[in-house]
């Protein structure tokens, strides 16, 4: 869904392209709606770079959410070798990403995402 019609919620722009999406899956490939409940009376709508950054950090609270459970005892899909190494790529690429940015990201910082790696990097998983 497109619209013209006012500013990024996250940077301000005007004059661009805004876009609000509906349903897709999370970086573990699980299905959920992005879509604003019919009772949510200022819906988020963001230009194409704002877009990005947000699902940026939809994986970056993925893959945050499934460390904890795994660092928690608790079923994860991390438990295994193939998607703990593909979380892992995928956080270097956030901070890749997030680095080779013209301006801030308005959802999540470098910091966190390294943060994040270095967690990941000093646990051992038994697969």
């Amino acid at each position: 869904m497109d619209s013209v019609a006012g500013s990024c919620n996250a940077c301000g722009a005007t004059g661009t392209s805004l876009m609000k999406l509906s349903l897709g899956k999370d970086f573990f490939g699980r299905t959920y709606d992005r879509l604003s409940p019919s009772a949510d009376q200022s819906p988020k709508w963001y230009c194409e770079s704002c877009s990005m950054q947000k699902n940026l950090q939809r994986d970056f609270r993925d893959i945050r959410g499934e460390f904890d459970k795994l660092m928690a005892g608790q079923g994860s899909t991390l438990s295994g070798q193939e998607e703990y190494q593909r979380a892992s790529l995928r956080l270097r690429e956030i901070v890749a990403i997030l680095t080779g940015a013209e301006s801030q990201s308005p959802f999540l910082t470098i910091v966190d995402v390294t943060q994040l790696m270095g967690r990941m990097q000093t646990t051992t998983i038994q697969v």
